[in-house]
């Protein structure tokens, strides 16, 4: 059995968007492969993401709640998901199982017959922690379908062009009467002959064997808006796989990973840091040059300042998404350097 969604997530039913994103963020930075090495981490992160996309979209983690993994299922496919109490759902449903009946199958045949959306394509890409912060263009290549330049998706060669199947003519199904003791029944398949689209090719388009899709390398350019973080999806339309029989083509999902920084943490839309000063400094105060992700920043270090003080450069951190010009605070928690040992001068002068 499917482990539950929630359970994956380690939340509960009742978790919010906040929740959901915090948990997911956590555990792909666990489980991603790069990071983790043990055998089981890649299947771990895929089961992670797969529970994230459906818990994260409010419509299918209402299907999900409802259903349970039947209603968010392959049946439902990337162009949108049936709805079981719709006919045409029920109808794939018995067809994938018994092979259709009746008027299913015409009715499957009929589908598979017209033009079909292409497949949504998924591509990991990471980020350093500073591209994240401030976004910019990123180069990409991907594989994908693309209708066949040569035979414009027909499968057939130019000059030439499909023809009615002899074996179903042109019905994309074929029957096949039972009789048993309970008496007579017809079971309606697929048409063997022309896999359902009622058409065979005589003469194949040799540029992509008869399957009107060539499988093509491309070199996109990505889009980060500023702000984004580990687990945020940019979706890029029309470049997935594309679709079959004239079928619009799919969209590419772009999921980001934004790699740790060894000065740097994130917490929201704020960065954290560290900053070790002196005693001295700490007691009489002082001006610092701090590092920030804007670069050197100076910091003022007030008379008296305690360690685990934080310190606020306001409007230095990271950029709202989808609103660059509201940011976050720089946050630098100070910590004081007390030597563990000092000379005969130094004690004297500290005891007057």
């Amino acid at each position: 059995m499917a482990r539950d969604y929630y359970e994956i997530l380690g939340v509960s039913r009742s978790a919010d968007a906040d929740e959901l994103k915090r948990a997911y963020r956590r555990l792909a930075r666990k489980f991603h492969p790069d990071v983790n090495k043990e055998p089981e981490a890649e299947d771990r992160f895929k089961e992670i993401n797969r529970a994230y996309e459906v818990l994260s979209d409010s419509e299918t983690k209402a299907r999900y709640d409802r259903f349970g993994e039947a209603g968010v299922s392959s049946a439902a496919s990337a162009g949108g998901y049936q709805d079981f109490g719709d006919m045409g759902g029920i109808a794939d449903i018995f067809e994938s199982f018994f092979g259709g009946f009746g008027g299913a199958g015409a009715q499957g045949a009929r589908r598979r017959s017209a033009p079909t959306r292409g497949d949504d394509l998924r591509f990991d890409l990471k980020l350093d922690f500073r591209e994240a912060i401030f976004g910019g263009e990123k180069q990409i290549r991907i594989n994908h379908l693309e209708t066949c330049g040569v035979c414009q998706g027909s499968g057939a060669k130019p000059g030439t062009r499909s023809q009615t199947c002899a074996t179903c003519q042109g019905v994309g199904q074929v029957r096949r009467a039972t009789r048993t003791p309970f008496g007579s029944f017809t079971q309606v398949s697929v048409c063997p002959t022309c896999n359902g689209t009622g058409q065979t090719i005589t003469d194949i388009c040799e540029s992509c064997s008869g399957q009107g899709q060539n499988q093509v390398s491309k070199k996109l350019k990505i889009s980060v808006p500023p702000g984004v973080d580990t687990g945020t999806r940019l979706r890029v339309s029309n470049e997935g796989d594309a679709g079959q029989r004239g079928g619009p083509s799919g969209d590419l999902y772009v999921y980001l990973f934004v790699q740790e920084d060894p000065e740097f943490r994130r917490d929201g839309i704020n960065i954290l840091s560290e900053l070790k000063i002196s005693y001295l400094q700490a007691i009489l105060g002082s001006q610092i040059t701090v590092n920030t992700v804007n670069g050197e920043e100076t910091l003022t270090i007030p008379a008296g300042t305690q360690p685990g003080k934080v310190l606020t450069l306001e409007n230095q951190g990271v950029p709202r998404l989808g609103n660059p010009v509201s940011r976050g605070d720089h946050l630098i928690t100070v910590s004081v350097d007390i030597p563990t040992r000092v000379s005969p001068e130094e004690r004297e002068l500290l005891e007057n």
